[in-house]
């Protein structure tokens, strides 16, 4: 298995905010990953966001409605199970993160993503355009999230769109709406959002996204539901802003310690 990045991959990150790494994860590991999401999402095992909890566009108005108990993410997934503390702070992903950053001493943390993507059939709903940074707090924004596909992720299972080059692109508030999508209602974004692509995905396949790219979701129109296992990291150096919510939970050194 290759654990670093091409200078080719290298230079489209850092050009378009993104790369995706194919067949990082083998389909034995993905196999056990998804096997215990499957076990957990049955049991509605918490800690857990469902879909009514978001009340993004598709999902169930209250918890009594039909689908109202839709699962949306199995939270804190580093502390969930060994099989995604393994994944989270192995040697092909700390490598991946160690060209991406430019440094050797990096941090998952526990506050952002670390979940479980479960994008189920019926009830999911749409992820609207969107920067992490907007409720992140850290001293840079310059935050890497690691998207590992569990199974094919395509348009009609709700896989992630993305517009290229977008983490270099400043926008004045008033492109946002009170909670900081971006405003589908003006022509400046509408020319924004129709450059964006879609990022099909494999089963292995890993995207590395920047914090600050542009990315949406559609919902789920197939019959399966859709698992992906996401951490995010950041440079030691990058400490979160203490008092805030990056703050509420330690972050992880990727040998497994807690710092």
């Amino acid at each position: 298995m290759n654990e670093s990045l091409s200078e080719t991959e290298l230079a489209s990150f850092r050009r378009d905010g993104f790369v995706v790494v194919k067949q990082l994860a083998s389909t034995q590991t993905c196999d056990e990953m998804r096997a215990i999401a499957e076990l957990h999402l049955g049991q509605h095992l918490a800690p857990i966001e469902y879909e009514v909890d978001v009340q993004y566009p598709g999902a169930p108005k209250t918890v009594d409605a039909e689908g109202g108990k839709t699962t949306r993410r199995l939270l804190h997934a580093y502390s969930r199970h060994e099989l995604f503390r393994d994944w989270s702070t192995s040697a092909q992903v700390a490598s991946h993160l160690d060209n991406l950053f430019t440094s050797r001493d990096n941090r998952l943390s526990q506050c952002h993503h670390n979940c479980v993507m479960t994008k189920q059939p019926g009830f999911s709903s749409a992820t609207l355009w969107h920067q992490d940074n907007r409720y992140w707090h850290f001293d840079e924004e310059n935050l890497i999230s690691v998207w590992l596909a569990l199974g094919a992720e395509t348009k009609r299972n709700g896989c992630l769109r993305v517009i290229p080059g977008t983490h270099e692109v400043e926008l004045s508030p008033g492109r946002f709406d009170a909670n900081l999508f971006l405003r589908p209602d003006l022509e400046e974004n509408k020319a924004l959002i129709a450059k964006a692509i879609k990022v099909e995905l494999e089963q292995g396949d890993v995207l590395f996204f920047h914090s600050k790219l542009f990315h949406a979701a559609g919902r789920n129109l197939s019959d399966e539901t859709k698992f992906s296992v996401v951490f995010t990291y950041h440079q030691a150096s990058n400490e979160p802003i203490i008092g805030t919510r990056s703050d509420k939970f330690p972050s992880v050194e990727l040998n497994g310690k807690v710092s």
